[in-house]
């Protein structure tokens, strides 16, 4: 598959069982990951990286909690626990994961006053984060996506690369959601209207 490119997407500590953004059975689709690596020959990690004190943390809006929602100059964000603080334990990847089978690693959200969920784009949607130049330099035309969460990180990376033109397919089975308030529901709706293929359903 050497015009197709495997997306890790943030398999990092705070987002798996005992992390401070835990998503349910985050850690089940490591081994899963880790196999289907060599089947690709472009790999990428994408790794949430946050500084102290990010925008997106209830912890820096008093009287906000966690889940919370607020209008950011770029749109609605929800606000987070503090979590993938740059260098911190919580946002390195899961010690399982094969990271050395990875040509590029794509570190998000170190701006301070925004967040970035997609691997693409930062969530004001037009601060690229290098991935799409990096892909068109290695001749990708289709990407396949896994990792954390379903219906937040994945789900972005996967409309922004529709958005941009690549085949995209998602391995259900490889990711895990939140699911706030709908969010997965409403995630897979509009992959599927972007035309994201899902295979390996996860139920």
């Amino acid at each position: 598959m050497s015009n197709t490119a495997l997306l890790v997407i943030d398999v990092q500590n705070d987002f798996c069982p005992g992390g401070a953004l835990a998503v349910a059975g985050g850690d089940q689709i490591v081994s899963g990951i880790n196999a289907l690596m060599d089947a690709h020959s472009c790999i990428v990690l994408t790794q949430d990286w946050h500084p102290a004190g990010h925008s997106s943390f209830a912890s820096s809006h008093a009287g906000k909690a966690p889940y919370e929602m607020v209008d950011m100059p770029y749109g609605a964000q929800v606000l987070w626990p503090d979590h993938c603080v740059a260098g911190s334990q919580g946002a390195a990847f899961h010690p399982d994961l094969r990271t050395d089978a990875a040509q590029m690693i794509v570190r998000k959200g170190f701006r301070h006053a925004i967040d970035s969920y997609s691997a693409f784009f930062e969530n004001d949607h037009t601060t690229a984060t290098g991935l799409h130049g990096y892909l068109q330099e290695r001749g990708v035309k289709s990407v396949v996506l896994t990792g954390l969460a379903t219906d937040f990180c994945v789900a972005y990376s996967a409309l922004d690369a529709a958005r941009l033109g690549y085949h995209v397919t998602l391995r259900e089975d490889l990711c895990r959601a939140i699911d706030l308030n709908g969010s997965l529901a409403e995630a897979k709706s509009q992959m599927q209207a972007a035309g994201v293929i899902c295979e390996g359903i996860f139920t």
